[in-house]
């Protein structure tokens, strides 16, 4: 994806509008500057409970308990995840990620479970409320743009087992490589780190397209909700 000067533009313009307009006028539900120049979720965030997609239906059905299955991995999904946003930032469909990294899981012998994590659009922190809600203490962390990280529930938040930044150069192999690794992590084993690709380009490249899909998951999240158990059904 190759974005020319005109575009860039147009879309650093569009990131900017945003974080002014949420700052003069922020109705319940999204993001404003905080004092200390953060992005504040302002209470009262009224949310879909279902989000549908061309063959997948995520369904929320309640806050979601902690596991006790030392064999399941459960995957936490940002708050936008297949629901306000249907495709990473290269617009690979939440569908086949999602798919791909559940096959994986289940390729390894485990178990999965899927959660919906409001209170951050930190990928760091996604996977870490999903590992510390596994019975195995192992989760996956998926951000709406494709971001993600294996993360244990012992580990700090910002020392995870992988991370996979560079979220233009995941493909659907490696997504599925994500899934078994984790599930290795879950049975005790030590998998090799899955490889990535790396292109010193990307970061610039997408930077902006980056920052405003950011935005626009944080505008869904919800600092004082609990992670949230999700149904998934594939067509």
């Amino acid at each position: 994806m190759n974005i020319d000067e005109a575009t860039l533009r147009a879309i650093v313009e569009k990131v900017v509008a945003d974080v002014v307009a949420g700052e003069q006028a922020a109705p319940a539900g999204e993001v404003t500057k905080s004092k200390e120049g953060g992005f504040a979720q302002v209470p009262g965030t009224a949310t879909a409970t279902t989000g549908t997609q061309e063959g997948m239906t995520l369904t929320e059905t309640g806050e979601a308990p902690k596991g006790t299955d030392a064999n399941e991995v459960v995957v936490g999904i940002a708050a936008a995840f297949g629901k306000y946003q249907h495709e990473n930032i290269v617009h690979v469909p939440h569908t086949q990620i999602l798919r791909e990294v559940l096959a994986g899981i289940e390729e390894e012998g485990c178990k999965w479970r899927v959660v919906r994590v409001y209170r951050t659009s930190d990928v760091s922190f996604v996977a870490h409320d999903a590992a510390e809600w596994s019975g195995s203490g192992i989760g996956i962390g998926i951000q709406s743009k494709g971001t993600t990280v294996i993360h244990q529930k012992d580990l700090p938040p910002l020392n995870n087992l992988e991370l996979f930044p560079q979220c233009p150069l995941i493909d659907l192999e490696t997504y599925r490589q994500i899934g078994k690794n984790a599930a290795m992590y879950a049975k005790g084993e030590s998998p090799t780190p899955v490889p990535m690709k790396n292109d010193q380009m990307a970061r610039p490249a997408f930077q902006a397209v980056s920052a405003l899909l950011h935005i626009k998951e944080t505008e869904h999240t919800d600092r004082n909700r609990k992670p949230q158990s999700v149904d998934v059904n594939f067509a």
